[in-house]
């Protein structure tokens, strides 16, 4: 068994994919393994992974996996869980990179905690500048209870730093269903996924490590474009509240889950300009729908501790929607 998957999908990125695979090659291991899973790629993906395939098998251990029908993000991530054989796992995406000698760092603070997943920070790559993103929990290097880290409501958690590559996961959490993604989810992928994380793991931990660096506005990424699989998040977020309704602690915890999907549907909205005109329009439509369907004392109570200026947009959908049904 490898000490460590690290499952990384990849998907026309043929301008990015040689960092990343050479920066898995600076990490690589005999006892690590890289799963590389190819989302049926149109460019030269699938040709430079078969090159690095073979190169990395000198030093590490390698499964490439090739899609035959495009899935997204969370259906290629599910391929390399099916694939990975590790007692610990990881995720990558393919346009991005890791620092010399993170993998190994990340891997030996996971066994001396002990715990079922650690979670890092990560630096925000550009262009030419660089950010550090801190994790939102100030504690470091101690087990705690992940349920306890999805509160208060009103601050961002570590259900909103909603990043898989940034940590690692023991295997029980596979054996649990846990680590797996709502398959086809295009986007918002990692929210209903975050959430069940700390729902029902029993244990995670924070540490300083920031050795993932997270490129942003990549052209060809799926939050720079304004099609329909951006909306995605409207199935995602619907699976966190129905979800976090069941649990035992619901009157607790879906406070928070409303407020964040609020928020989510507030941010779109505030960039709606971005999407084709119809998706602007479907949009609109599914927004509304969606807070109809959220519990609506709640909902009221969200929206009167919500900023004004978010509070205000989310208000004005609501209307419409109590305007119409008035009419009809």
């Amino acid at each position: 068994m490898p000490k460590l998957s690290v499952i990384v999908p990849f998907y026309n990125v043929q301008q990015y994919a040689p960092d990343m695979l050479g920066s898995l090659r600076l990490n690589a291991r005999p006892d690590f393994e890289f799963v590389l899973v190819d989302d049926k790629s149109k460019d030269e993906t699938p040709a430079i992974l078969e090159r690095a395939v073979e190169d990395l098998s000198q030093v590490a251990q390698v499964r490439f996996v090739r899609h035959e029908e495009n899935g997204g993000l969370a259906t290629a991530r599910n391929t390399g869980l099916d694939a990975a054989r590790g007692e610990y796992l990881t995720f990558l995406d393919g346009d991005d990179w890791v620092a010399r000698g993170y993998l190994g760092e990340l891997l030996a603070s996971i066994e001396s905690l002990g715990c079922d997943f650690v979670r890092t920070d990560h630096v925000q790559a550009t262009g030419r500048a660089r950010t550090i993103v801190r994790h939102p929990l100030g504690r470091r290097g101690e087990v705690l209870n992940p349920r306890e880290a999805i509160l208060p409501t009103d601050r961002s958690t570590s259900v909103d730093y909603a990043y898989a590559w940034a940590g690692v996961y023991h295997r029980r959490l596979v054996d649990r269903g846990l680590l797996h993604f709502t398959d086809g989810l295009r986007t918002a992928e990692d929210r209903p996924w975050i959430w069940k994380l700390h729902r029902e793991a029993e244990s995670f931990a924070v540490v300083n490590l920031h050795g993932v660096f997270y490129r942003r506005g990549v052209a060809s990424s799926l939050t720079q474009i304004g099609d329909a699989r951006q909306l995605d998040f409207i199935r995602a977020f619907d699976q966190v509240v129905e979800e976090t309704a069941a649990d035992r602690e619901a009157d607790r915890l879906l406070p928070k889950a409303v407020r964040t999907y609020c928020a989510i549907i507030a941010h779109h909205l505030a960039e709606i300009d971005k999407f084709e005109p119809a998706v602007a329009k479907q949009l609109r439509a599914m927004s509304s729908a969606a807070i109809q369907r959220m519990p609506q004392e709640l909902l009221t109570d969200v929206l009167d501790r919500m900023d004004l200026r978010r509070s205000s947009k989310l208000r004005r959908l609501r209307r419409r929607i109590t305007t119409a049904k008035a009419a009809a």
